[in-house]
């Protein structure tokens, strides 16, 4: 099978003519005829029915006839890029944890994005499972991991096993993030103790890949909390927040810019003495590109 084969089927189905087909391609019917003979036997179907009545598709021919018609069509874009000159397309594909401070640093990066040349840019919130692996999978290029530093040494043996640069880019500890109509907001000490009766909000997937859900809950969630409201969208976040004062929620640096949008104050709570990192990953042998280096760039200038 080859791609001229592909466009010799492509043209039978659009006239339904062998004759007509063969004259449209500028050959003979009965090269015509040989050729689509052959590529059906070398595939092991029926791609058209001959009947009185002239050409039909079969089933399995017009499943076959749709992936024709895709690489076909994927054929012309690659030769119309080539034809006109090679132009050069933006591209940055990554996958990051739901934070506020690396939201602020895209949206400052894509500032930068130029209106002259082609983009593709895919950014994609989500945990640091599916971070990893979506970069094993290279489906993405870069991808920002956030952990507890009582797992330092697990994810760092991980990347090592599975071949995955690494780079620390910021430290933290969470803040206490309430609205600034909350009691909390009044209080000069907060102690874990008084979140009792709130409410918290929460990402609904945190997960550190091979160990039991019940050993992440209990490194991540508080046992002074029994009343939660889990969600996986970071925008719906700070809409509960700042309509529900009696909730609460733990969060690595705000831009000051989402408080006040939000009506919303960070606050420092003395027992909260886990660090967090966010480490910065990709495939080893993966060469950043300049917009790679852009990001990044913004990311650990906001998130200082």
């Amino acid at each position: 099978m080859n791609l001229i084969h592909l466009k010799y089927a492509v043209e039978v189905e659009k006239t339904k003519s062998i004759s007509k087909a063969a004259e449209n391609l500028y050959m003979g019917q009965p090269n015509l005829s040989r050729a689509i003979k052959e590529l059906e036997e070398s595939l092991g179907i029926t791609i058209f029915s001959r009947t009185s009545k002239g050409i039909s598709v079969t089933p399995d021919g017009e499943e076959f006839l749709q992936y024709a018609k895709q690489i076909l069509s994927q054929v012309d874009e690659v030769e119309e890029i080539y034809r006109n000159g090679k132009v050069h397309k933006q591209k940055l594909s990554v996958c990051v944890p739901r934070s506020s401070y690396i939201s602020a640093a895209f949206a400052n990066f894509a500032q930068g994005i130029s209106l002259d040349s082609p983009a593709e840019i895919f950014y994609k919130e989500t945990n640091s499972s599916r971070t990893i692996n979506n970069i094993l999978k290279e489906q993405y290029n870069l991808g920002i991991v956030r952990y507890q530093t009582s797992f330092d040494r697990y994810y760092l043996n991980m990347f090592e096993e599975k071949n995955l640069e690494h780079e620390l880019l910021t430290e933290f500890s969470y803040m206490l993030l309430a609205s600034d109509q909350s009691p909390l907001a009044k209080q000069k000490v907060i102690q874990l103790e008084d979140l009792a009766d709130y409410i918290e909000i929460t990402h609904g997937d945190p997960y550190v890949p091979s160990l039991p859900m019940i050993d992440v809950k209990k490194a991540e969630l508080s046992e002074f909390v029994d009343k939660r409201i889990f969600v996986f969208e970071r925008g719906s976040q700070f809409e509960l927040l700042e309509k529900l004062p009696f909730s609460f929620m733990w969060v690595s640096p705000v831009p000051e810019e989402i408080l006040e949008k939000y009506h919303l104050v960070s606050l420092p709570c003395r027992a909260s003495a886990k660090v967090y990192r966010d480490v910065l990953i990709y495939r080893k042998g993966y060469r950043l590109t300049d917009l790679d280096r852009r990001f990044i760039d913004e990311v650990a200038k906001v998130g200082k």
